[in-house]
Order: structure tokens, then C-alpha cells, then sequence
């Protein structure tokens, strides 16, 4: 990846400027966009401008707007932040549509229907967010790992497993202030068993362990992370801008707030390895704190992973152009948005197959006031996935039940011949027959 090459200096164009009149009045975007000067410089500028006279009216009004942030850069200058029209649009957004009650009609009103899409959720962005680091598993490797409850076989699904552990512990822990201690724990949650130095995990990195952030073929440093001795005060300011709650002024968005977490902990880099999965991890936990319930049904792993590009040029842009965090700002709320249509399509789709199923089953007397909602849901996935094996552990684990209830429910499909028990190793696995839509409907004609 190529480094973004950084804006000529805002203090010496002005100095070159003979009429300031002719900059001032500028507007922070470029076509509604919040453009960096590596792609400023290749546009046409306003008519008698030069592309440095253009940059520096932005910049001017990019510097009207700006707030500072507690965060230092390597050099420890502040870092900041400002609110543009496409931030204020998004966050209006997420504001709408993350927040807030459950909508009357929307397929999640089931308790145990929110429980299986979460499970899910936390299964995906477990996978994903390992993935965006090297894991190589495939999903459906890793999804029978964690839904049948079986031990990791190597180090990539490890890290899935541990990914899905700290996902778990930061539902529970929502309410929790961010401690130091805290930090290290979900760090040592995400790493255990997956690092080259065992003892690294659940501490920050030492002054003799230098780390860098290299690109995708380990050609070019993007990133040289701060001094580890100053790592303990970063994670006290850290901490203490987490916690903040509405009262400070100036108001920082409770969004702005967990993106930027993201954003410093991958900057400072404060630990050998783990890093980013640590501050994803932590970017769920401040939503999860501000009551953004339905980020826990979505993940922005799987959008990072399909263009891991854009998100290390997002911090490259805030790199180079004076700590300016607004354009990964910009990227992350653009990620959540796309993550929140995401899911509103997915339940949109599994709405109609699960209405499609209810539908086959209601034309089945003998069928339709045995079977709950566990069971059709089940029912559901087996007719578009011929041959899939389910176990009593793996369908505790998408329903959250107990063993009892998961048992129960397999067995009564057995009765019914709409499963068929075989056993695998000491447990019993259920499969659908391949028939299965034939029975429902000889069912129904019944």
C-alpha cells in the first residue's frame, strides 16, 4: 500500500498567500466529500486558485469546526476531530435505527428469535474480526466449532473462539467502567493461546518489543506506534474519555466516542499482538455502554474484511494530515451504516423464509401446534441446508436453552420424522432427511 503523501504545510501557505480574502470562505468538503489533500491535488481547482490555495481555504475551514481530543500522536501533539455534514447525517442515522425500542413488525420481537440472530451476530463478527488478522479457517469450519462447542484445532480458530469469548464478556460488562485492568483483560481473552510469546498476553508491549504496523505484503511500515513508556498514561487518558459521560463540554457523540476508542488504541498499538481485535472489541463494548442495542446483531468485521484498503487508509489519512481523525470518522460511520442495512436486509430475507416455512408447516394438522419457534426456525435452515448435522450442544448454543430443552427439542423432531438420529464419537448428531419438504407437505395433506 502506498502512503498517502501529506498536505503541504498550512503555516508556510498562508505565509505565501498575498490576499487571504481570496481562500477564506471555503467549505470543509469537496463535492460532499471530506477529501485528503493526495486527492485534492489531482482535481481542477476553483477558477484563479492553486491547488495549495484551494487546500488551505479547506484547511481554514476545517480548523474553524475542529475539537480537540485527549489523544496525543508520537509526536505528542493533540489529535481532533471535526463534524461535517455527512458525520451529522450519519450519526442521525445510526441514531434512528440503532437506538431505541423494537419496532412492532420486525421479526426480532421473539425473545428467543433476538437471542438466535445474536448468537449469530457474535458468531460472524468472532470469524471476521479474525479473519482482518490472518486467521485462515473457513466460516463454516469455525461456525460447527462454536456452535458444537468443540475445542479449537489450531491457532486460527483459537483466535476465532477467543474473539467470540470477549464478544460475550462485553455484553456482560456493558455497564462496567473501562479500567486498565479491564483492557488487559479482554487483550488477554482475545490472545490466549495464539501468541508467539505466551506471557505477552493480558500486558502492554515492553520498550524492548518494538512493533510496527506493516502493509498486506510486508513491504511498507505504515505505521510506527508510540514509545512503549509512555503506553501507561495513553491508557489512562484512554480510560477516562471512555467514561465520560454526557455532562463534559464539549459533547462528544456517544458514537464519535466509541469510534475514536477504535481509532486510539489501534494508533497507540500498546500491545505485541491483538491489537485490533482488541479495539474492535472495545468499540462494541462503548456502544453497547451508550445503549446501542442493535449493534450487537451487526458486524463491522465482515465490511473491513471486504475492503481492508479503505480502513487502513482511513487511519493513514488521519496520520498524515495533522491528527485530523474526522476521515476515520467518516469511514466507520459509513461501516455502520452499512452494517445496520445489512442486517435489516437479512432479517428482511428471513422474515419471508421463516413466513415461507411457518406457511408449509400450518398446512400440517398434526404438525403445526407441536412445533415452537426453536424448532420451525430449525426446521427453516435444515430445508435450505440438505445434509447439515445438529447437535444438542449446537442448538443450546443458537437458542440459548438449556441442554434439557435442546434435547427435547431434537427428539420430538425424531418423532415426528423430521430428524434422524445417528451417533458420532459419544454424542448423537440429527440430521434432515433429504426428503424432509416432502414430509412436511405429506404432512399437510394429512
Amino acid at each position: 500500500m502506498k502512503i498517502p503523501l501529506s498536505p503541504p504545510s498550512l503555516v508556510q501557505l498562508l505565509d505565501q498567500i498575498q490576499d487571504l480574502s481570496t481562500v477564506l470562505g471555503r467549505a470543509p468538503l469537496v463535492d460532499g466529500r471530506y477529501q485528503h489533500w493526495d486527492e485534492l491535488r489531482h482535481r481542477n481547482p476553483p477558477k484563479d486558485l492553486t491547488h495549495e490555495e484551494w487546500w488551505a481555504g479547506i484547511k481554514l475551514a476545517r480548523q474553524s469546526q475542529r475539537q480537540l481530543l485527549p489523544f496525543l500522536d508520537t509526536h505528542d501533539r493533540p489529535m481532533h476531530f471535526t463534524q461535517p455534514d455527512p458525520v451529522q447525517r450519519a450519526l442521525h442515522n445510526i441514531d434512528r435505527q440503532a437506538a431505541g425500542n423494537v419496532a412492532a413488525s420486525s421479526p426480532m420481537v421473539s425473545e428467543g428469535e433476538r437471542e438466535r440472530y445474536l448468537v449469530s451476530s457474535l458468531i460472524e463478527e468472532a470469524i471476521t474480526s479474525s479473519q482482518l488478522e490472518g486467521a485462515s479457517t473457513t466460516q463454516e469450519v469455525a461456525k460447527d466449532m462454536l456452535r458444537s462447542g468443540r475445542k479449537p484445532r489450531d491457532r486460527s480458530e483459537r483466535m476465532i473462539l477467543n474473539n467470540y469469548q470477549v464478544m460475550q464478556m462485553v455484553r456482560e460488562l456493558r455497564d462496567e467502567p473501562l479500567t486498565p485492568d479491564l483492557l488487559l483483560q479482554m487483550h488477554r481473552i482475545v490472545t490466549d493461546g495464539t501468541l508467539e510469546t505466551p506471557g505477552a498476553a493480558g500486558r502492554v508491549r515492553r520498550p524492548d518489543e518494538r512493533v510496527r504496523v506493516m502493509d498486506a505484503q510486508h513491504s511498507t511500515v505504515l505505521h510506527e506506534p508510540p514509545d512503549a513508556r509512555g503506553l501507561a498514561d495513553r491508557i489512562e487518558r484512554l480510560c477516562r474519555f471512555a467514561n465520560q459521560g454526557e455532562e463534559p463540554q464539549p459533547f462528544i457523540h456517544p458514537v464519535i466516542r466509541a469510534i475514536l476508542l477504535h481509532f486510539a488504541l489501534g494508533y497507540d498499538h500498546p500491545f505485541v499482538d491483538g491489537n485490533g481485535r482488541t479495539a474492535r472489541a472495545l468499540f462494541y463494548w462503548s456502544m453497547a455502554r451508550s445503549g446501542y442495542w442493535l449493534m450487537e446483531y451487526v458486524s463491522i468485521s465482515r465490511l473491513l474484511k471486504e475492503t481492508p484498503a479503505k480502513y487502513a487508509r482511513a487511519y493513514l489519512h488521519a496520520e498524515t494530515d495533522d491528527n485530523d481523525t474526522t476521515y476515520f470518522l467518516i469511514h466507520q460511520l459509513g461501516v455502520i451504516e452499512q452494517a445496520i442495512k445489512a442486517l435489516h436486509d437479512y432479517l428482511g430475507r428471513k422474515s419471508r423464509e421463516q413466513a415461507s416455512t411457518e406457511a408449509l408447516l400450518r398446512h400440517a394438522p398434526r404438525l403445526s401446534d407441536q412445533l415452537n419457534h426453536r424448532q420451525v426456525a430449525l426446521l427453516s435452515h435444515a430445508l435450505r441446508h440438505t445434509g447439515h448435522g445438529y447437535t444438542v450442544a449446537s442448538h443450546q448454543r443458537s437458542h440459548q436453552v438449556t441442554p434439557q430443552t435442546a434435547r427435547t427439542d431434537l427428539l420430538s423432531l425424531v418423532d415426528l420424522e423430521l430428524l434422524e438420529k445417528a451417533k458420532r464419537g459419544r454424542a448423537f448428531v440429527f440430521y434432515a432427511p433429504g426428503d424432509l419438504r416432502a414430509r412436511i407437505q405429506q404432512a399437510a395433506g394429512a
